[in-house]
């Protein structure tokens, strides 16, 4: 896709169509970076359990932290020998 170069600001820049924003889950932040005269924007890496453990408080206070359907096991579990 060719893009236009722009004017902005005291800068240049480049537009990102939204389609290729939505497909990259782009939003807010990006990582920049220059590599082998190749522009590379990602989106920006973060702990993948980043609050989980806040969501985790916050759910046993809510009482949401019980499981959502049958206990799952099968008639002959009691059987195995571990």
């Amino acid at each position: 896709m060719e893009v236009a170069i722009r004017k902005m600001g005291n800068s240049q820049g480049v537009l990102i169509p939204k389609p290729i924003l939505l497909q990259l889950g782009l939003q807010g932040t990006a990582d920049l970076q220059v590599r082998d005269g190749v522009i590379e924007i990602r989106a920006v890496r973060r702990n993948p359990r980043e609050g989980w453990a806040d969501d985790a408080r916050r759910l046993a206070q809510q009482g949401g932290d019980v499981l959502g359907g049958p206990a799952l096991a099968n008639a002959d579990d009691d059987a195995w020998v571990w």
